[in-house]
């Protein structure tokens, strides 16, 4: 029971109204530790409810010294605005009972909007990056008094080439008393930099293995000949799967569409997602998956982060992720606080080093899975490696010097076509050698 945290009565009404019954592991372990004050740096996957593990604390903190709003003293930082936006809800949520307010600064919306929102100067700021930054050129903020800054998915703001501005950011938070970073991935060297940085004594809590983040998900691969093969093993799979909603992965904007098309013309009811599509496609396309109104969305990794769909219970990687952290995130939008989903891969002969890559950063096996109306003719390399990567075919160590040492032929000239013929003869003047026939 939440009753077991020492959060102030309105937020555990909050919690009673929002039928929440069980903390779950993550909040558990860092709802504690955190309300003591402490700097958290958290590994968590997906799904296991750490918005409410860093959300609750940071509103118990605001509650128990309450001051005229002059200066922002939450700021929250995320690395997509459709994150952002999920967690700005949640904000409103546990705050529905409280006389906090928060405000939403990210790209794709009026900057002049937000700005006079932040002239109201809201308790708790939740942004992206790159919108904050351009705020603060403006001259519109002030950060000096921020008391608790949350790094949220922060392995993701690395990969999205955010580090500089998020450095910026933290130095004019100097004064915080409080930084929690969480993550999905442990992240490696640049985001042990990160903590480092911008962490004080912390206390570290992975409540999960790098094998364990889709443990409610099952993943299995179906190899496919060529990207015309992929698509039909996508319709085959949307028609005669059983899922409630499905979300289909694809590495670029331009194969989005054309998927997405094609399924369109299917019959199928389908949104897509993407970068270059505005602010109000991007919301219309996650509020008509969560109403219901369609079934399926195929998108790219903007989607990756930061999409809580009730219901998402089978993912398919049109094309393989191309990092072990990105398929993490991708097959944790299934299988989500305890539910079960599918996670099925299509790995053409150029997804295969990729796919096995995976594997072992997972340290698992994925299922393999043949479709008998659509096997085609590739099953995977004939030849792998211990690391289970294909066997490539490499030149022999002397082809080079061969190739290099092979003496260039003179180029012959050609006679006049009135002048009598005339034997030719090769470079090395020995062997004649023989004209070929004109083409007519």
């Amino acid at each position: 029971m939440f009753a077991q945290f020492a959060l102030h009565e309105r937020l555990l009404k909050a919690v009673a109204e929002l039928n929440f019954a069980t903390p779950t592991p993550v909040q558990v372990a860092a709802i504690p530790p955190a309300l003591e004050g402490r700097d958290l740096r958290v590994t968590a996957q997906t799904g296991s409810g750490k918005t409410a593990a860093f959300l609750l604390p940071l509103l118990n903190g605001l509650m128990g010294d309450p001051q005229p709003r002059v200066r922002v003293r939450g700021l929250i930082l995320l690395p997509t605005r459709e994150l952002a936006q999920q967690t700005l809800k949640e904000v409103e949520r546990f705050a529905q009972f409280t006389f906090i307010k928060s405000g939403l600064v990210t790209g794709g919306e009026d900057f002049k909007v937000q700005a006079a929102m932040l002239r109201k100067v809201p308790d708790i700021l939740i942004a992206t990056p790159g919108r904050l930054i351009e705020h603060l050129n403006g001259g519109k903020l002030d950060l000096t008094e921020v008391e608790v800054l949350i790094l949220d998915e922060a392995d993701r703001m690395l990969d999205m080439g955010f580090s500089e501005d998020v450095d910026r950011i933290t130095a004019l938070c100097a004064g915080r008393r409080q930084t929690l970073l969480f993550s999905a991935t442990t992240g490696g060297a640049a985001l042990r930099e990160m903590a480092t940085a911008v962490l004080r004594d912390p206390l570290h809590l992975q409540l999960n293995s790098i094998g364990d983040l889709s443990e409610g998900t099952r993943q299995q691969i179906i190899t496919a000949d060529d990207t015309l093969h992929k698509e039909r093993l996508v319709q085959w799979l949307l028609a005669n799967e059983t899922y409630q909603k499905a979300l289909i992965f694809t590495n670029t904007r331009v194969q989005a569409d054309r998927l997405s098309g094609l399924l369109i013309a299917c019959q199928f009811k389908v949104f897509v997602l993407h970068g270059e599509k505005d602010q109000k496609d991007r919301k219309l396309a996650i509020d008509r998956l969560k109403q219901g109104a369609v079934k399926i969305l195929v998108a790219t990794d903007v989607a990756a982060r930061g999409l809580d769909v009730e219901g998402l219970d089978l993912v398919i990687n049109f094309d393989m992720p191309r990092s072990g952290d990105e398929y993490v995130h991708r097959v944790g939008r299934t299988g989500r606080a305890g539910t079960q989903g599918l996670a099925i891969s299509l790995i053409c002969h150029n997804d295969w080093n990729l796919m096995s890559s995976i594997e072992r950063y997972l340290k698992q096996r994925f299922e393999r899975r043949v479709i008998k109306d659509l096997k085609g003719s590739y099953s995977g390399p004939k030849k792998v490696k211990a690391s289970g990567k294909a066997v490539g075919v490499k030149k022999k160590k002397g082809d080079k010097k061969t190739e290099k040492a092979a003496p260039k032929r003179k180029p012959v000239s050609r006679r006049p076509r009135d002048s009598a013929p005339s034997a030719l003869v090769s470079q090395d003047g020995l062997a004649p050698l023989k004209r070929k026939k004109t083409e007519q």
